[in-house]
């Protein structure tokens, strides 16, 4: 039956995933390693987008071709990761040829481990699928050695040991695409500092528009927007640059134009956290203090 294709069809379970795209039920019912290649479906089929109650992680082999920036091709032509966490929304797949491998695990699965938690901290599984992680032919072949690994395990005989092996090449395959995240954000370093120069100009032309400033604090997200980023690569490209990320960043231009309106101004410290868009000038005061070590006002006194 075919789904409706404006409503995200939400996955509960591994078995539910397999049977849309054409597979034999799951080895095991909280980790599936699937080879793009065996599935067998209708991209007509398919509603528009997915939700998934487990992780997503996908390796696919035409991902992306090589990027120039400057005078340089810094991506990788051997294809990338992509990574999406339980509950996140994606839209489906085309039909478009494609080969590589996907890596599905119920949440479940890491009970017990500190994984469970772990997990939750790597900002990828928040990426958009346009920030994925280009592979080099080094770093893809221990992707797929990782891969390999858990593949067996999963049909070879299930033991004690089973689930301690599959976790831990879980997590090491997170640690190295960890790693080589880090590695992309250098070979990126000249767009990065493109983009590091924009994110500054787009906060400087916040700071100094008084109709935007008294209608709110400028987000991360309002950020992310003004980049096309999503609000977790921004955040971790900016700590790879200069070692804040995008919310210190704010704070750091808010509390510099603070500075600057103390200085030449004789407003209060209440009517100065208005124009900044704080609804409380408590928290203003907190937060400069935070960032300079003496109050607003000290601050003042100290210019004479």
């Amino acid at each position: 039956m075919k789904k409706d294709h404006n409503i995200p069809y939400k996955f509960n379970s591994l078995t539910d995933f397999h049977k849309m795209f054409g597979l034999p039920k799951p080895v095991h019912p909280l980790v599936s390693f699937i080879d793009i290649k065996d599935m067998n479906y209708e991209a007509s089929d398919l509603p528009e987008s997915f939700i998934l109650n487990f992780y997503k992680i996908a390796f696919k082999t035409n991902l992306c071709g090589k990027a120039k920036y400057g005078q340089h091709y810094y991506d990788f032509g051997e294809g990338g990761l992509v990574f999406t966490a339980p509950g996140q929304v994606f839209e489906s797949p085309d039909g478009s040829s494609t080969s590589g491998y996907i890596l599905l695990v119920q949440p479940d699965f890491f009970l017990s481990y500190p994984l469970l938690n772990t997990i939750r901290q790597y900002g990828f599984f928040s990426y958009a699928a346009n920030e994925a992680l280009h592979l080099s032919d080094k770093e893809r072949e221990i992707i797929i050695v990782l891969f390999k690994v858990i593949n067996d395990e999963l049909h070879s005989r299930i033991d004690d040991f089973s689930q301690d092996v599959i976790v831990s090449q879980i997590d090491l395959l997170l640690t190295y695409s960890n790693r080589f995240y880090k590695r992309q954000f250098i070979t990126r370093k000249a767009i990065n500092n493109s983009l590091l120069q924009k994110v500054e100009e787009v906060l400087d032309n916040y700071f100094d528009n008084e109709a935007s400033l008294k209608q709110s604090i400028p987000t991360v997200q309002y950020l992310a927007d003004q980049t096309n980023l999503s609000a977790s690569y921004l955040s971790d490209m900016l700590r790879s640059l200069t070692g804040q990320n995008a919310q210190h960043l704010i704070h750091h231009k808010l509390v510099e134009k603070a500075k600057e309106i103390l200085s030449t101004s004789d407003l209060s410290v209440s009517e100065i956290a208005y124009q900044l868009g704080f609804e409380y000038p408590q928290s203003f005061s907190r937060l400069f203090k935070t960032k300079i070590t003496i109050s607003p006002t000290e601050f003042r006194q100290s210019l004479n």
